[in-house]
């Protein structure tokens, strides 16, 4: 029998802290509610029953765009994938160029 490699899951709450002082990377809203947005699927992150995803996998949104991606009530599922992913390399992308992306913490792949 094989057994699975347990995934090992990056927490830094510097990616975190940096999501904070973005403006939301779907809507380009900056009003003080810009947080974390951890991914939804298992494939992107590890998300897992009662785990969140790795801290490298997240989108910087607004409260608004964030509760539009997790109750799903407006979009379809490949839409909400889709929107959480054009927001994440956007987040990633102006981490990176703003300094703010960890040092020795790998980028997302």
């Amino acid at each position: 029998m094989t057994s699975v490699p347990k995934q090992v899951y990056v927490r830094n709450r510097s990616i975190l802290i940096g999501c904070r002082q973005l403006a939301c990377q779907h809507c380009g809203r900056k009003n003080g509610t810009v947080v974390a947005a951890h991914s939804n699927w298992h494939d992107l992150g590890g998300k897992g029953k009662a785990i969140k995803a790795d801290d490298r996998y997240v989108a910087a949104l607004c409260f608004k765009c964030h509760s539009d991606l997790d109750q799903g009530s407006k979009m379809t599922k490949d839409q909400r994938r889709s929107m959480w992913l054009a927001a994440h390399t956007r987040t990633i992308d102006r981490l990176v160029a703003l300094n703010l992306w960890p040092a020795g913490v790998a980028l997302p792949q």
